[in-house]
């Protein structure tokens, strides 16, 4: 036999070899899964998500936790959703195919709900940390859950509270359409309807839009004395800007999502007074709050966003399931993490029926000299 094909010989049997021992190396190790916009407009909100799942995991690893007799250890597959819904959709049946035992997203409620469905084919929990639409678990599937409060809860505060606080007798909505926006915006007119408020405009943009002078312009016609966006941060700046520019004086009151130092930055001077309801207790009420602000910061050198607490929370339940079912099989920690309570950084995590958060809250932020200031929390 030559030198030559003993080389081939040889080359084959080490390759076999890494074949064969590949999936077994991948055996010890359990992947949590995150879907998120990682590129694009809402990337920021993307890698906020990312960050606290490594994190998370990170601690997990470092925590020395058995599972079926060997230490627990955890790696991180992320996916890329683009915030679109068919790229989530694509990014749900590769994270599912990989062999994921829990996905922590996505961040967008029209990505998350056609997502939620290949999940739930594939027997695979979805915890989303920051998805709001009630549709998401109202679909009747056991796989997924939300670890925050639902547009319904939000944006139903912010209807009570502009007729019943805030006193304003001629509101008008604007939203981008996205099933967020829209879900939003619907739920703020059930609440305005239920508390006898007067609706007296509706109007439509897009989640890419960067000019509002036609539906304010419409609005103030209008002579409303309030404007809710539905929508997220960097519009709701050019939103508020616009309505000083055109010089209206009604009330600018945003639903989440609007609560970041992007709209301070886009709004400029002009922010001063916008009102805002945002998901989830303030991070500096919180028991634990500060402490966990301050360790994303020294672990990513830059400040986390509103949902880092919520997928920190997300992928700790996860583990803690797993940890208690003595398993990283889905269909083993599943009934584990429906019945669980776990003490998080944003409140008590506990799952309704459905896969709703039990005890969600949320809270009223004011912009005073030219800082986010909370108001009330609702919980």
């Amino acid at each position: 036999m030559s030198v030559l094909k003993n080389s081939r010989i040889y080359a084959i049997l080490v390759a076999v070899g890494l074949v064969m021992t590949g999936p077994a190396h991948a055996d010890d190790v359990t992947r949590i899964g995150v879907a998120a916009p990682l590129t694009g407009n809402n990337a920021a909100y993307g890698k906020d998500i990312e960050n606290a799942v490594k994190l998370a995991v990170a601690e997990a690893n470092a925590s020395n936790i058995i599972v079926a007799g060997k230490p627990l250890k955890l790696a991180v597959e992320a996916g890329d959703d683009q915030a679109d819904p068919r790229t989530g959709v694509q990014v749900a049946q590769q994270l599912a195919d990989k062999g994921v035992s829990v996905v922590i997203g996505h961040f967008n409620s029209g990505t998350t709900i056609p997502a939620s469905k290949i999940y739930t084919n594939a027997h695979v929990p979805m915890i989303t940390p920051a998805a709001t639409n009630p549709t998401i678990t109202e679909q009747g599937s056991q796989y997924v859950f939300s670890i925050i409060a639902t547009d319904a809860q939000n944006a139903g505060a912010a209807g009570r509270y502009a007729v019943d606080v805030t006193k304003a007798k001629r509101i008008a909505i604007i939203d981008d359409r996205t099933a967020f926006g829209q879900g939003e915006a619907d739920e703020f007119v059930k609440a305005v309807t239920a508390a006898h408020g007067n609706i007296v405009d509706r109007q439509y943009t897009n989640d890419k839009a960067v000019d509002f002078s036609a539906q304010l312009t419409h609005i103030k016609g209008q002579n409303a004395d309030l404007v809710f966006f539905a929508g997220l941060n960097p519009q709701a700046g050019m939103v508020k800007k616009k309505m000083k520019q055109l010089g209206m004086r009604a009330q600018f009151v945003g639903g989440g999502g609007v609560v970041e130092p992007t709209f301070l930055e886009v709004a400029g001077s002009d922010a001063q007074g916008a009102m805002a309801w945002e998901y989830g207790t303030p991070i500096a009420a919180l028991a634990r709050g500060k402490e966990f602000e301050a360790k994303y910061q020294r672990k990513f050198g830059t400040p986390m966003l509103s949902y880092a607490p919520f997928a920190y929370d997300a992928t700790w339940a996860a583990v803690k399931a797993m940890q208690a079912a003595n398993s990283t099989k889905p269909a083993d920690f599943l009934p584990k993490l429906r019945e669980q309570v776990y003490a998080g950084i944003t409140g008590d995590i506990q799952f309704t029926a459905s896969g709703a958060l039990t005890h969600p809250s949320t809270t009223l932020y004011e912009v005073v000299d030219g800082k986010w200031t909370s108001v009330k929390t609702i919980k």
